[in-house]
């Protein structure tokens, strides 16, 4: 078995497999860290690193010094300060030297600072994102996908030499052969046979003709030769395997978001609902390449928005929330067939809706909507009691347990712990990963 020791180093001198074990060695400080890190940061502000700071009682570590052993004395030169058994003072480490600590003077107390450092873009992201994927993702659409496979493809008669295919050749050059010298060897077993022949009737003292022996076996040699001349490899036995380039079935998927943004959400409930749809497109665009994103703002009537403008537009009304489900499923019957595209869809809200539209919303999901779809996850932003189509969805999330999933939160502390809940990497596809 062959290891390959990576010793590039970075912009601060140390290898960069020393940095990625200590990375894993302080996991549990790092998501710690990156997880109140999510919650506190604005919705633009959540695509950078951070700084990880690790108290000093978690990195100490064991040391094994070499003693003298005994008691000893050491007088060094030059001392005009102190003489033997003078105890010198340790200096504060609290604010009371130069250091970088941020108290005040003190005139007692000793310490460390705790272990500070920076990780970048990527390794916050990555432990964002980290054991997170698309339920019941399936690979689907074979066509312009970019994913390639090098696959065999029978046997031509150019190539290169690495390519050669040594039993087919060597195959060919015994059929060449045969061929080509194929009537030489007939006649020769023919005259080698009659010689032989002859041969043994001058042994038994019949008297044969010398001159004729002598040509039958000067026509012998000649055949012999002829044989001995025909190659025994040549360029034209030669075969090479033949390798194509094969597209692979990718997974080609679309996210359906949909977010409510009718006069019953206030600000604060809008804000947890963008950065919960935040966090899920950058899950999304870092993990999926072939994935694309359809954004869906509602009030009383639904509308298929931008980027830009499903999380930042300030567009309010009332509630009724099938319009966006009777949207989506207009949009997936037009751009996207459940048999070519893995469909998924959030949808966020404070529940509250009007009259009796929950009892559509429900209708329509279990009318088509839920079967079309590998998976919907519901989030409901609301400190009071739950709404009705909280109450609504429920039915359907205990009938469509394995593709409908359902969540509260309460305050922007719950976005992180319920965004990796719904997303967490099955059992089952980490067996198979």
């Amino acid at each position: 078995m062959s290891y390959i020791i990576d010793r590039r180093l970075n912009g601060k001198h140390k290898s960069s497999v020393n940095r990625q074990r200590f990375l894993r060695r302080y996991r549990d400080h790092i998501r710690k860290a990156v997880e109140k890190a999510v919650n506190d940061r604005s919705i633009k502000d959540l695509d950078r690193g951070e700084t990880i700071t690790i108290p000093k009682r978690d990195i100490h570590e064991p040391v094994f010094g070499h003693g003298r052993g005994g008691v000893g004395s050491v007088v060094h030169p030059g001392n005009k300060e102190f003489n033997a058994g003078d105890k010198i003072p340790r200096p504060p480490q609290n604010g009371g030297g130069q250091g970088s600590g941020q108290g005040k003077a003190s005139d007692h107390g000793e310490g460390e600072d705790e272990f500070a450092f920076q990780i970048s873009q990527e390794e916050f992201l990555d432990c964002v994102f980290e054991d997170l994927a698309l339920p019941n993702l399936v690979r689907k659409q074979l066509g312009d996908m970019t994913e390639f496979q090098i696959k065999h493809a029978g046997i031509v008669s150019e190539g290169t030499p690495s390519k050669l295919n040594l039993v087919r050749s060597m195959r060919n050059a015994y059929a060449r052969r045969m061929v080509m010298s194929g009537d030489a060897r007939r006649r020769l077993a023919e005259l080698e046979e009659l010689i032989q022949k002859l041969e043994q009737e001058q042994a038994s003292g019949r008297t044969i003709d010398d001159t004729q022996l002598a040509l039958l076996r000067e026509k012998a040699a000649t055949y012999q030769q002829k044989i001995d001349k025909t190659p025994f490899l040549d360029t034209y036995d030669l075969r090479y395997n033949h390798h194509v380039k094969e597209p692979q079935p990718s997974s080609k998927a679309v996210m359906f978001c949909v977010m409510d943004v009718s006069g019953s959400m206030t600000q604060e409930t809008k804000n947890i609902a963008k950065r919960f749809f935040i966090l899920l497109y950058l899950f999304l665009t870092r993990n999926y390449e072939k994935i694309e994103v359809v954004f869906i703002r509602h009030h009383t009537s639904a509308k298929e928005v931008t980027e830009e403008e499903f999380f930042y537009s300030r567009e309010t009304g009332g509630t009724i929330v099938s319009s966006a489900l009777k949207l989506m499923q207009k949009i997936i019957k037009q751009r996207y067939s459940p048999d070519q595209w893995n469909i998924y869809a959030a949808q966020a809200s404070d529940g509250d809706n009007w009259d009796d539209d929950s009892r559509i919303c429900q209708q329509v999901m279990e009318d088509g909507l839920i079967d079309l779809v590998q998976y919907f996850t519901y989030i409901e932003i609301t400190p009071h009691d739950h709404q009705s189509l909280w109450y609504a969805y429920e039915k359907l999330q205990s009938a469509y347990s394995d593709r409908f999933a359902m969540r509260h939160i309460l305050d922007v502390g719950d976005i992180y712990p319920v965004f990796r809940e719904l997303f967490q990497r099955r059992l089952h596809e980490q067996l198979n990963a």
